[in-house]
């Protein structure tokens, strides 16, 4: 191992501050991203379900293409 004690491993040769600050800072990064992602996935989810039902109590469908022109 390069660093003689644990100690000296957390201070990184007086470095310590700004490369446990920027692990910090991207772990937080990484993991906010994520929520968000979780968070607007189960929107996505929420609104699909909606328009499921919506759609089995009316009857009617959605068309995903816009082929209805003719051409």
């Amino acid at each position: 191992m390069y660093f003689d004690s644990f100690a000296d491993f957390l201070a990184m040769g007086d470095h310590g501050f700004f490369v446990w600050s920027a692990y910090g800072i991207s772990a937080l990064l990484i993991i906010g991203n994520m929520l968000l992602a979780w968070r607007q996935q189960g929107r996505v989810r929420a609104e699909l379900a909606r328009r499921a039902r919506r759609e089995a109590r009316d009857g009617t469908t959605v068309s995903g293409s816009s082929d209805e022109s003719g051409s």
